[in-house]
């Protein structure tokens, strides 16, 4: 999994209100296909696609591989804004 690191360098007083917000995408299956044979193989699914809609047990089933979200590779996006008010 790729990770990001975020540092934020502030001064008293100049950020007035922080916010952050993230965003979650499942891309790539990872999932050995072959492991019951003893071989290795995965589907190259690139990117998870829920079968249903949310908050059904088909949104965690991927449309194109018929896995289960887990085995997709899992990416978080991490922003962080804060608005800059100047010192008087």
């Amino acid at each position: 999994m790729k990770k990001r690191q975020v540092v934020i360098k502030q001064r008293k007083n100049s950020c007035t209100t922080p916010s952050s917000s993230s965003k979650v995408r499942y891309v790539e299956c990872q999932k050995n296909h072959a492991a019951n044979i003893g071989g290795y193989a995965v589907d190259g699914c690139r990117e998870f696609m829920a079968s249903g809609g949310e908050g059904t047990n088909d949104a965690l089933t991927c449309a194109a591989c018929g896995c289960h979200r887990n085995f997709h590779r899992r990416e978080v996006e991490t922003e962080v804004v804060c608005a800059y008010s100047p010192p008087n």
